[in-house]
Order: structure tokens, then C-alpha cells, then sequence
């Protein structure tokens, strides 16, 4: 790789400087901090509704912000402004930047059959020290002023009917190969990498739109938003809300003799941790589990899931001071892609999240195995189970197991007599590791014959390899046909896309189909893989192992 990117409590020298140092959370736009708003408009005596009016609008502005409240427990970070000066002051403190620095358009979302789409939001956890404050917070001072990294990586998926949620952490010691990614304000490309880079080093080429492309890269999801928080940030947000209850199952000091770890400590049992101390927790790598990457993400899933059920229960935020402390914490603290600009966005993206209940929310890893020789210490998605978990979130199917409750989408379009439909079926079983297995798509071609589709035919030329067995079809008068095909062959019906690419229906005949015989459709590729640690948001008696090397 050429240099070691592994920093995260401990110092790190530091390499190349690609890009000026950053400012705020990760961002280049500053903002002055200094000037405080006048008091919000909407705490001051209106002068024409009566006494019970004014308790209700009170009453519901909190509830607004309450709710809100609840997002910046996933760092999803949302406050409604009382008064248009108050509303403006915190417009003007979020910065933005451009979703995606790739040249890889994302693909359009299909759509459930009652027309909603889901929303994927990238979550990013800069650990910039290019500002006081982040310095007196980050330590590593060999580091200070160095490009950020993204420590923190974890995509948000809400379901199409926000019914459920599901998270996927990528720890910050993967190993992946970045896209090509364009700088937005010095025009500055970062060619796309012909080895494998540690995913927390796409911050440093061009900003959280490289992040953003690194992850479509890798999983095939399309994002739609990114929200990115540094130290400063995510202590100022825990002083808001008031402290997070968490677990550990022994006394635990996160402290080496040379000097590394977060410096966190606590008893055995359960503590509120806020400020600085919940900044600790987040970081701590030495002391969890076996001192890895992957024990910190357990402990940043119960943290999370942990602030979620406090706010929901919203007895820490009935204080109007407070809830403007937050409101001004968390639009402080944010850098967002330019789709969630203003306060009432990311207030009606706070809408949307709060229809998943809090039993229905999932915590998992990206599945991953440990590299070997001088990659050793570092991870990689595993194979076929790290891809399960990306294909659920593409396909929108439930984490946590409920996915039996799903509705498949049924389309208004009637088929087309079998005879009647051409299908091109192309030979997609080729991976990065095997090239497309022998007479695939002819041996499908005669199946769809058998089937009585005759005008089945193969497309030689075309043999881009696919993980999974899908029908493509350009436009919805041929969604009908396509179902047809999909039927008679036993591919789900979840399996069958609109596309862009095709100009009729298309049968790839995917990897997860390189024998010959039926389509081995499974019950259990609906089920989220044991390797991904799930945690349901619900279970309040999570508690992190301590390494007895870091007791006392």
C-alpha cells in the first residue's frame, strides 16, 4: 500500500498530503461559530393566540425536535428551527458537498408496488484533527492538520415501506480497490487505485463523495445522501442529548504503556457516558473483544442503538434549552451532500426514519475474513456472505429475519402468450476468480424453449459477470413478459429490473447459477449470514466483552 492507515486511537505518521487541510467536520466550506443567534422567534410572547394555543404550539415544536432528536442517534442529523433567523442560522451552519465524486452513475431505485422507494444514507465518521478542539479531543499529534480519514463507515438502509431498518458497518481496516474520484474544488483526480487501499483513505481523495463512490463500487447500492461528524462534533451532539447507557461485562482501561488506546474506563456494568467519555467509547479498539476494528464496531452499534431508545423515549429532551443545544450541535457538527442542505430537509428526512420501530432496527458488519502476509491485521469481504448482505440491501429485504411479511411486487402489465416473447439470454457466471462456466446460456436457452418460449435466443458477445441469476427489461409494457420468464423458470420475482441498459428482455445467467439443472432459488438467501453479528435495536442487554489484557 505504501504506508500504514491503521490509525484510529493510536498516532499514525502520516504520508502524502494531497489536499489542504479541511475544516470543521471534514469539510472545506467554514463557518463562523462565533455569532449567536438572537433568541428564536418562537419562545417569545405572540401577542394574538390564547394561553392554550400557545402551550400546543410549544408542545408541538418539541415534538417536532424530539423526534428529530431521534436521527442524530445514527448520526442521521435533523432539528426544526423556531423562527425564520433561527431557521437561517442553522441552514448556515451545515456544510455541504457533493454526493458522489465517481463516474459511475448510481442506478435508479425500483420501486415497491405501492410506489415508494428506499432511502440509503451513507454514515461517515471523520477523524479530522485540523481544528483546536478535535486536536484536544483526537490525540496522535504526529497527525494534526494531515488529511481525515473516514474511521466511521456505515450505511443506513430504510425500507421502501419504512417499516424496518438495517446498518452495515464497513470496519475501517478493509481492504478494497477506490474508483477514480475528482476533487470538487481544486478539480485535482485521484486515479482509481490498481491495488487495494484501506477504505478509510477515501476521505482524502477529494471529500465524502469519494466514500460514497468506493462503497457503489464495492456493493452495487445506490446512495442517496451522506451525512459526515468528526470528534468535536460528536462530543458537543453527547453533551446535548445527556448521556447513553452502555454495557461492559468487566472493569475495562483502554490504556497500553506505550501510550495507545482511548483512555477509556469503567466499572463493570452500565454507565450513561457522554462528552468526551462517550467520544472514548466510539474510539476504543484496545479493550473490546480481541483489540480489532471489529470489536469497536460492536461497541458503536450498542452505543447507537442504545441513544436510539433514549430518545425515543424522549424524558432527556422536554427542556427547550436542550433541544436548542442540540438543534445547534448537530447542524454544527454536520457535513451533507447537497440533496439535505437545509434544516426542513433533513427534517423530513427524520420523518421518514421514525416509521421504523425501534424493534425493527439491525446492526450488523459487513461479513469480512483477515488478510494474510503483509496485509495481516487487515480484512476483506468475505466471499458470497459479505455480497448476501449488499444483495438484501439492494433488494430491500429485512435484516432482522422478517422478510415472510414482504409483499411481492405484482405488475399491472399482462404477458404475452410464451411464444410470443423474445428473450436474449446471455452467459453472466464468470467472477473475479472463475471465468464464465461452459454452454450456460445455451443450456438456458433450451430450458425457456422447453418452457415454450421460442423466440429464446443467446447473446455471445456480451458475458459481464453477475453475481446473481436477473431479468432485465427496458420498459413496463415488457415488465409482464419479463415476469413471465422469471416465473416459468423459478428466478423470484425480486430478481426481475428495469433497465436502461437492455433494449429487450435480457436472462443473465448469473454465478449463483454455474450448474446445470433448476434455478437453485433457497429460502435461505433471505437470511442475514451469522458472520454479520447482528444486533437488534430493541435488546437492551447488549454489554461488550473486555480483552483481560485491559482490565483491572
Amino acid at each position: 500500500m505504501g504506508r500504514n492507515s491503521t490509525r484510529g486511537e493510536e498516532a499514525r505518521p502520516r504520508g502524502r498530503h494531497d489536499r489542504p487541510a479541511v475544516s470543521g467536520a471534514g469539510g472545506r466550506s467554514g463557518h463562523d461559530r462565533s455569532k449567536r443567534p438572537a433568541a428564536p422567534a418562537g419562545e417569545q410572547r405572540p401577542g394574538g393566540p390564547n394561553r392554550r394555543s400557545r402551550r400546543a404550539a410549544k408542545g408541538g415544536k418539541r415534538r417536532v425536535l424530539r423526534w428529530v432528536a431521534c436521527v442524530l442517534a445514527l448520526l442521521i442529523l435533523g432539528t426544526g428551527g423556531a423562527g425564520y433567523l433561527y431557521y437561517r442560522h442553522l441552514n448556515g451552519n451545515i456544510k455541504k458537498e457533493d454526493l458522489t465524486l465517481g463516474d459511475k452513475k448510481m442506478a435508479d431505485h425500483k420501486a415497491n408496488a405501492a410506489g415508494q422507494t428506499p432511502l440509503n444514507i451513507l454514515l461517515i465518521g471523520s477523524d479530522a484533527r485540523d481544528t483546536e478542539a478535535n486536536q484536544k479531543l483526537g490525540g496522535a499529534k504526529a497527525n494534526f492538520g494531515g488529511p481525515a480519514l473516514a474511521d466511521v463507515q456505515m450505511l443506513l438502509h430504510v425500507s421502501a415501506d419504512r417499516s424496518n431498518m438495517s446498518v452495515v458497518s464497513m470496519p475501517r481496516d478493509t481492504m478494497l480497490k477506490m474508483p477514480k474520484c475528482t476533487d470538487p474544488d481544486s478539480g485535482k483526480v485521484f486515479p482509481a487505485s490498481t491495488d487495494v487501499v484501506q477504505t478509510n483513505e477515501s476521505l482524502e481523495r477529494g471529500g465524502p463523495g469519494c466514500t460514497v463512490a468506493a462503497w457503489y463500487e464495492l456493493t452495487g447500492i445506490t446512495i442517496d445522501h451522506f451525512m459526515l461528524i468528526d470528534f468535536a462534533g460528536v462530543v458537543s451532539m453527547a453533551d446535548a442529548v445527556g448521556g447513553v447507557p452502555v454495557c461492559v461485562r468487566a472493569n475495562v482501561y483502554s490504556h497500553t504503556r506505550d501510550g495507545k488506546g482511548s483512555g477509556l474506563k469503567l466499572t463493570k456494568g452500565t454507565h450513561a457516558v457522554k462528552g468526551k467519555q462517550a467520544l472514548q467509547w466510539l474510539r476504543t479498539r484496545y479493550g473490546f473483544e480481541d483489540n480489532t476494528d471489529l470489536g469497536r464496531t460492536k461497541a458503536q452499534h450498542q452505543y447507537l442503538n442504545s441513544m436510539v431508545r433514549e430518545l425515543r423515549k424522549g424524558t432527556k429532551l422536554t427542556d427547550p434549552g436542550r433541544l436548542t443545544d442540540l438543534a445547534e450541535a448537530a447542524t454544527s457538527a454536520l457535513t451533507v451532500d447537497k440533496g439535505l442542505d437545509t434544516v426542513k430537509k433533513l427534517y423530513d428526512l427524520a420523518d421518514e426514519l421514525k416509521k421504523a420501530p425501534t424493534d425493527r432496527i439491525t446492526m450488523t458488519t459487513m461479513p469480512n475474513v483477515y488478510g494474510t502476509g503483509a496485509l495481516s491485521g487487515r480484512v476483506f469481504p468475505k466471499p458470497e456472505e459479505a455480497e448476501q448482505v449488499f444483495r438484501m440491501i439492494r433488494e430491500d429485504i429485512p435484516l432482522d429475519g422478517k422478510a415472510s411479511k414482504r409483499k411481492t411486487p405484482v405488475t399491472k402489465d399482462p404477458a404475452d402468450a410464451p411464444a410470443d416473447i423474445a428473450v436474449s439470454v446471455r452467459n453472466a457466471t464468470g467472477t473475479d476468480t472463475l471465468g464464465p462456466a461452459q454452454g450456460r446460456a445455451g443450456t438456458v436457452e433450451k430450458l425457456l424453449k422447453d418452457a415454450g418460449f421460442t423466440r429464446a435466443s443467446t447473446d455471445s458477445q456480451n458475458v459481464e459477470g453477475a453475481a446473481r441469476t436477473g431479468i432485465l427489461y427496458p420498459s413496463a409494457d415488457l415488465e409482464g413478459d419479463a415476469q413471465a420468464v422469471a416465473k416459468a423458470l423459478g428466478i423470484p420475482a425480486s430478481q426481475v429490473k428495469k433497465s436502461t441498459d437492455v433494449s429487450g428482455i435480457v436472462l443473465a445467467v448469473g454465478a449463483d447459477w454455474r450448474e446445470a439443472g433448476a434455478y437453485p432459488a433457497k429460502a435461505a438467501d433471505e437470511k442475514t449470514p451469522e458472520s454479520a453479528n447482528p444486533l437488534n435495536g430493541a435488546d437492551e442487554e447488549a454489554c461488550m466483552e473486555v480483552n483481560p489484557g485491559f482490565t483491572f
